[in-house]
């Protein structure tokens, strides 16, 4: 289980986009394209728990072939219903708000979906998981990657004040950089300030090569109306590390919000171009997501693509970036073009194989697709791999379906 999984999920607090937002790029191109499997979530957390309370399986409808609606999901409770559902189903189906339905299957707590032990999604409910990650953890607390695994989970449904107190252990017992780091971001969000402002700066001392200490550190001053540290503190998260596009995120945000936009654009272009942050295209790819969400907005993100993939063309969140707004205007002759060049990068890139898969299909290059899907097959990528398994069968289906119509349409003799 990796050291780490338990804060990479803290870094979402800043309350600044992060790459998935910056970046309109992990859906597909196409609105009828087949869904892409998502990734397995860092440290997925059901996977050596003695599940308590209720727990389901929400299958795809594919999984049940022959008479059940295209729009259904199948919810196959995993422990015995209760006396009370049990009746009610013997009077035929039933039609119930999702919240009655998770309750009627014994849930304690809102329904959250974790992964079993074979990857597959169950849902359980929240006060169900964190009672058994609990227990997990207390029965052998020297483990600390138990102890980060639980605190992973309450940052992440906001219970701020037990992952304090659980960090809190985890750094007494020897933890890392990053379990500082953890428990400032937990004194952060209560806003803490001076808690979290000691403990950050002892996770900046343990992690000199790390942004995200002096990022949460911004956050604490800006909690304090301190806006001078705070710059000085964005500042050097980007001194630290040019290419975090947080960094440079939160430096438009920040003068943005106390100047101008015209002022911000120009901070951030004219640090853009010091000589230790001329290579790199973080600065462009942060504004170019700050405005792609607006789509009033778009074309002044296409140029900011545009100039991230100029100043670094083999970034590939830059290639991601402006291929996806080119195929969200569109121009998937411009998809294509842009990253043909690229097809070496996409075996362990699925963002860059899913565009460019969905420009090649919508222009019915066939050809290419399938040259594509066979090279993706033979990666070591998992994600990568699945990827171009799902496509293989979708590409399939299609020239099936092609197929029929063609058949069905031929003159009898």
């Amino acid at each position: 289980m990796p050291k780490t999984s338990a804060n990479r999920r803290t870094e979402i607090e800043l309350e600044v986009a992060m790459r998935g937002y910056y970046c309109p790029a992990d859906s597909a191109l196409l609105d009828n394209a087949p869904s892409m499997t998502q990734p397995t979530p860092p440290g997925a957390p059901a996977a050596n728990l003695n599940l308590q309370g209720g727990a389901a399986i929400v299958a795809p409808v594919s999984a049940f072939p022959g008479g059940v609606p295209g729009n259904a999901l199948i919810v196959l409770p995993l422990n015995t219903p209760n006396p009370e559902l049990a009746e009610q189903l013997k009077k035929g189906p039933l039609a119930l708000e999702i919240d009655k339905m998770w309750e009627l299957l014994g849930f304690n707590g809102p329904a959250v979906q974790v992964q079993d032990a074979e990857g597959r999604p169950i849902a359980i409910g929240l006060d169900d998981l964190l009672s058994g990650l609990e227990k997990h953890w207390s029965e052998d607390q020297n483990d600390l990657n138990r102890g980060r695994l639980f605190v992973q989970e309450l940052m992440k449904y906001g219970k701020f004040e037990r992952a304090e107190k659980v960090m809190s252990k985890i750094v007494a017992l020897g933890g890392s950089g990053e379990d500082w780091l953890g428990l400032g971001v937990a004194q952060l969000q209560q806003q803490k300030w001076e808690k979290a402002e000691g403990t950050l700066k002892g996770a900046q001392n343990l992690l000199p090569e790390s942004p995200f200490p002096a990022l949460h550190l911004a956050k604490v001053f800006q909690g304090k109306k301190d806006l001078v540290n705070e710059r000085a503190m964005i500042e050097q998260a980007i001194k630290v590390d040019p290419n975090s596009v947080d960094a440079w995120a939160y430096l438009f945000t920040q003068v943005k919000e106390n100047e101008s936009e015209d002022a911000a654009t120009q901070v951030v272009s004219a640090l853009a171009d010091a000589e230790a942050n001329k290579k790199t295209a973080a600065p462009f790819i942060a504004l170019q997501g700050l405005y792609a969400a607006d789509e009033a907005m778009r074309d002044k993100a296409l140029i900011w693509a545009k100039k991230a993939v100029e100043r670094n063309e083999n970034d590939p969140l830059a290639l991601i970036c402006l291929s996806a707004l080119h195929g969200q205007n569109g121009d998937l002759d411009s998809v294509i073009s842009l990253l043909q060049k690229h097809e070496a990068k996409m075996v362990s890139d699925v963002r860059l194989a899913n565009n460019y898969f969905e420009a090649l299909f919508q222009k019915r290059q066939l050809d290419r697709v399938t040259k594509l899907l066979n090279a993706l097959a033979g990666s070591s990528n998992r994600e990568v791999k699945q990827f171009a398994i799902e496509r293989s069968r979708a590409v399939a289906q299609f020239l099936q379906q092609q197929q029929q119509q063609l058949v069905a349409g031929a003159p009898r003799a």
